[in-house]
């Protein structure tokens, strides 16, 4: 083992060239696993910090979760997923607390949106009663408290943007018509991610419209009392109820809900990144490292012939392997820090993680990365090695000076295996009708059969450099030695086909995979509404006054209000529902393509479902579909349509009302009306401030607009492995040209010019390229179409023209430049040598 060693050392100062771009591809891998790592462990440690509830050790607040148990024999397992809207606490929440031995103070708190019209910028912004000040707290630095229903307080921060000053009259858009208050005065509190508004005791209640239920209490316990053991005491009082009780770190989550959420986010995330770089590291270093084997041909050839056994051939490249993992590993795991805390950024810039999620940092995702990257090295040596090991000695002197063999039977079979592997996970993948689902199956179908591609290279690049070798010869010198060198060298080539077919094929996909699905929905909200027109709003929503307004409007046949929201079912299973009006015009605003049943018969106790979600609960028209709504309410709702436009409308709709009564924010996200011109519909909601009446395509652009936001968080973290993928490219393509000195060498001798050479590898180039832009395309669109018949239930994958074009001269660019630039630097040193 010592000897091995040391001569795996030896080896590695000798032909240091060799591994530089094993030691690239491994320290890129390292780095894109450390970050991804430290998302993941933000997501299962990161600590939320409160601010609003700064000043209460204690605060209790309603449970957040759907709890489903699962039985299996005699194991019980317990599993919970959180609801999307704020829970509010039970009635009478507040009397219990304040009855607990220990109890100081008792501080309610109701929280809903409100939002100055006219202030924008800035953190979101909340109302609260002012009896609640004292959570945070918050102290009057100017004026006085809020006394009367028409008089508000505002933070410093919020009156120093707006400009607001004690006596100023502005209007609030809450959860009701914009109003007019004066502002009494400006209160100070140690605030930066929230903007507050606090409203007089009756009017806070009166907005939040909750039937005099609280958000949170806080708790200050009496002195003396430590908050852990009044919180011990608070769990006893309240045990049978939904509410909890939450000390230290937790508060932050009771706070920002949509912090809590994006730590589910991160783990996703990190990871399905982490994880799909990890499987291409492997695939990547697999083909790097059998081309450095390649061109150690002699080297083995030697050792094979001086006795040396195939164990101690693999022993001696595994060795090597290992070395430069580990220095590439942690040197990568160094890199990924940092580039951890870019990810970081840019995700809370997109909005996916809120500020308040603070990043976690430990050697943990370090010590993996480099573990990770070792096994990878490894597992990539030992794949690599086993032609080289097998071969007899005198084969190996022999096939030392020429590409001759060819491909390997097991090889043959094992890509063969592979592609069947890969034509089941697209079959799967068109059964598949969530995205959730559909979304990892996606991209490892793509890395299965780029995996089969590998396994194939030979014969595909023998076939595609054959087929592709007549028109190189119409260039009657430069163009028939590429011909001639791509087919000679086709083992050697399709080491470099393979990643740049997986960039084709992964770049497609990660676009075109978001273009497709945002189209289908884009589309069935295009064709789903046929009002005239749509009313939406810059602020918080339209609400309801407005609708009421639109309504009592002459020749008006029908107003419909469209409200989002995400439900579960008892067993966990999360949908996206919308609450639309009930009634005989929502015939005239909406077409959701019902099946079965009818629309007409929705109100508050029923539910049209989606096929996808009719299909899975064997539902129909007159089933019961029990339900959880948004704050945690449980319900039972009458099945009375089915419907197929489920992309563009989410799989459930729910009566408006009921919605809007379990939401946080009730506004209407828009409202479709048929029946009246534009003209006349600006002018009934001109008193309402912020909004704009548009055409029935004004929806669907709000669709789109949302799918393209959730598509940018998803380009960021697949684009990584997008860059890693383009890194190992360039130098597995650097790589295979700096190898070829004695070919170019050899060519010159025999009068070659030095133009007609680079001419050459520049056609050979563009042959790679070709070959590998086929058979990723190839690979994308199959991957592409069984996404959209699953998806959308028709083979339909939206491919922009453009798009397509800038990725293929990426392509062709990049392989034109790794391979210019090497080849010129080897043609140098040939011309040295010569002269």
């Amino acid at each position: 083992m010592g000897l091995m060693l040391r001569y795996a050392l030896w080896t590695l100062r000798a032909r240091r060239a060799g591994f530089v771009g094993a030691f690239l591809a491994l320290c890129c891998a390292a780095a894109l696993v450390t970050a991804c790592g430290g998302l993941l462990e933000t997501g299962l440690r990161g600590e939320i910090r409160t601010e609003r509830y700064g000043a209460a050790p204690v605060v209790v607040a309603a449970d957040q979760n759907v709890h489903h148990e699962q039985r299996k024999g005699d194991k019980v397992k317990h599993k919970a997923k959180p609801v999307a809207e704020r829970a509010w606490l039970p009635p009478g929440t507040a009397e219990t607390i304040a009855a607990v031995d220990g109890v100081g103070a008792v501080l309610p708190e109701v929280t809903f949106p409100a939002a100055l019209v006219g202030v924008g910028g800035g953190p979101e912004s909340l109302g609260h009663a002012w009896s609640s000040a004292a959570l945070t707290p918050f102290v009057i630095g100017e004026g006085r408290a809020p006394e009367a229903r028409g008089e508000i307080v505002v933070d410093g921060g919020l009156a120093r943007r707006g400009g607001i000053g004690v006596g100023d009259v502005v209007t609030v858009q809450a959860t009701d018509a914009p109003a007019e208050y004066t502002v009494v005065g400006v209160a100070e509190g140690a605030v930066t991610e929230q903007a507050a508004v606090f409203f007089a005791e009756d009017e806070a209640r009166r907005l939040a419209g909750h039937d005099g239920r609280d958000t949170v209490v806080g708790v200050v316990p009496v002195d003396g009392v430590p908050a852990e053991e009044l919180a011990g005491r608070l769990g006893e009082a309240l045990a049978g109820t939904t509410a909890l009780v939450h000390t230290g770190g937790e508060r932050g989550e009771v706070e920002f809900l949509d912090a809590a959420q994006a730590r589910v986010r991160l783990v996703s995330m990190g990871g399905a990144i982490g994880g799909t770089g990890l499987l291409v590291a492997v695939l990547v270093v697999v083909g790097t490292l059998a081309l450095a084997t390649r061109q150690r041909h002699r080297e083995l050839a030697l050792l094979r012939a001086v006795a040396a056994t195939p164990r101690q051939v693999r022993r001696l490249i595994g060795r090597e392997a290992l070395v430069v993992g580990a220095v590439a590993g942690v040197l990568g795991a160094f890199a990924g820090q940092p580039l951890g805390g870019l990810i970081h950024r840019r995700f809370t810039e997109l909005g996916a993680v809120p500020e308040t999620l603070a990043p976690v940092r430990s050697v943990f995702p370090a010590v993996a990365a480099v573990v990770a990257t070792l096994l990878a090295a490894w597992l990539a040596a030992r794949l690599a090695a086993r032609r080289a090991a097998r071969i007899r000695p005198v084969e190996a002197l022999a096939e030392s000076a020429a590409d001759v063999r060819g491909p390997a039977p097991g090889r043959l079979l094992a890509g063969g295996l592979v592609l069947v592997g890969g034509v089941v996970l697209l079959v799967v993948l068109s059964a598949l009708r969530t995205e959730p689902a559909a979304t990892p199956v996606t991209y490892l179908a793509v890395l299965v059969l780029c995996v089969a591609v590998a396994l194939l290279g030979p014969v595909l690049a023998r076939v595609a450099f054959a087929a592709l070798g007549a028109p190189l010869r119409l260039s009657r010198v430069s163009g028939h030695l590429a011909a001639h060198h791509a087919s000679a060298g086709a083992t050697r080539l399709a080491a470099v086909i393979t990643p740049l077919t997986l960039l084709v094929a992964m770049a497609a996909v990660i676009v075109f995979g978001q273009t497709t699905l945002g189209a289908a929905a884009e589309r069935e909200a295009r064709d789903g509404v046929v009002a005239d027109a749509v009313v939406t709003s810059t602020g918080l929503g339209v609400p309801g006054a407005a609708a009421d307004r639109l309504r009592a409007e002459p020749g008006v046949a029908g107003v419909t209000e469209v409200l989002r929201t995400q439900v579960r079912t008892p067993g966990l299973d999360r949908y996206r529902a919308e609450g639309v009006t009930p009634g005989p015009g929502l015939a005239g605003t909406l077409d959701l393509g019902v099946t079965a049943g009818s629309m007409a018969e929705l109100d508050e106790g029923s539910v049209a479902v989606g096929e996808l979600v009719a299909d899975h609960h064997g539902l129909r028209p007159g089933d019961t579909f029990p339900l959880v709504l948004g704050d945690n309410t449980p319900v039972e709702l009458t099945v009375v349509a089915v419907y197929e436009r489920r992309l563009g409308f989410g799989e459930l709709i729910l009566d408006q009302g009921l919605v809007a009564a379990h939401v946080d924010n009730p506004l209407a996200e828009a409202v479709l009306v048929s029946g009246v011109d534009h003209d006349r519909l600006t002018a009934a909601v001109g008193e309402f401030p912020g909004l704009t009446v548009g055409d029935g395509g004004a929806f669907a652009d709000r669709v789109a607009a949302g799918r393209r936001a959730d598509a940018e968080v998803a380009f960021l973290g697949m684009g990584l492995v997008l860059a890693f993928t383009t890194i190992a490219a360039v130098n597995t393509l650097a790589m295979a040209t700096a190898d070829r000195a004695r070919e170019f060498a050899l060519l010159r001798l025999i009068g070659t010019s030095r133009r007609q050479v680079l001419r050459m590898l520049r056609l050979e180039s563009l042959t790679v390229a070709a070959t590998a832009v086929l058979l990723g395309t190839g690979i994308a669109l199959a991957t592409l179409a069984a996404l959209s018949a699953g998806m959308t239930g028709r083979v339909a994958p939206a491919v922009a023209p453009t798009g397509y074009a800038l990725l293929v001269a990426a392509v062709v660019g990049l392989t034109l430049l790794a391979t210019a630039i090497p080849a010129r630097m080897a043609l140098r040193a040939v011309t040295t040598g010569v002269n």
